[in-house]
């Protein structure tokens, strides 16, 4: 059985003007520009008085690093009274969103991801020596590597919200 071990997790919050399709494109865009699989799992939406959307996404990234190990990265977006309001930016009027604004990441690295060491008993017994004698170090590395990845990720989400933000 493929075992899934946490890197990483953190949660980026902002409230007040943003553009929705704006942040969606350039999140999905760096999971491709980075070599992830994106999966949309869920996406809720409801409309409550006066208008004011709730969205639920349930986003899934993996990448696989070696024939052993794979990154997956979750990200659950909570978005709060979204309303569309009309902005001034260099003179011409943009249509951008208000609300409360957050997504929840948590990045994960599977080990034996294909369950290839998992069909005999004697197997498992290698593959835990191979954990935890063997690749110690090499795991350890790739996980650098993913937190690298994640906090990129954060990074872009932070730099995109405070860019339409100030707008």
């Amino acid at each position: 059985m493929a075992e899934e071990d946490k890197v990483f997790s953190t949660k980026v919050k902002h409230s007040g003007v943003w553009d929705f399709k704006g942040i969606y494109a350039v999140l999905s865009s760096w999971f491709s520009d980075n070599g992830y699989g994106l999966s949309e799992n869920s996406y809720k939406e409801n409309i409550g008085a006066g208008g004011a959307k709730e969205i639920e996404i349930e986003w899934e990234a993996s990448k696989k690093v070696t024939d052993y190990f794979k990154y997956k990265i979750k990200a659950n977006w909570q978005i709060v009274g979204m309303t569309s309001v009309e902005v001034e930016i260099d003179g011409a009027k943009k249509k951008m969103n208000k609300g409360q604004f957050e997504i929840a990441y948590k990045a994960t690295i599977t080990k034996d991801y294909e369950e290839k060491w998992t069909s005999k008993p004697i197997w498992k017994f290698l593959r835990a020596l191979y954990d935890k004698y063997l690749i110690k170090e090499t795991k350890s590395s790739y996980e650098d590597k993913l937190v690298d990845d994640i906090q990129g990720l954060v990074e872009e989400t932070k730099a995109y919200l405070a860019l339409t933000g100030r707008k």
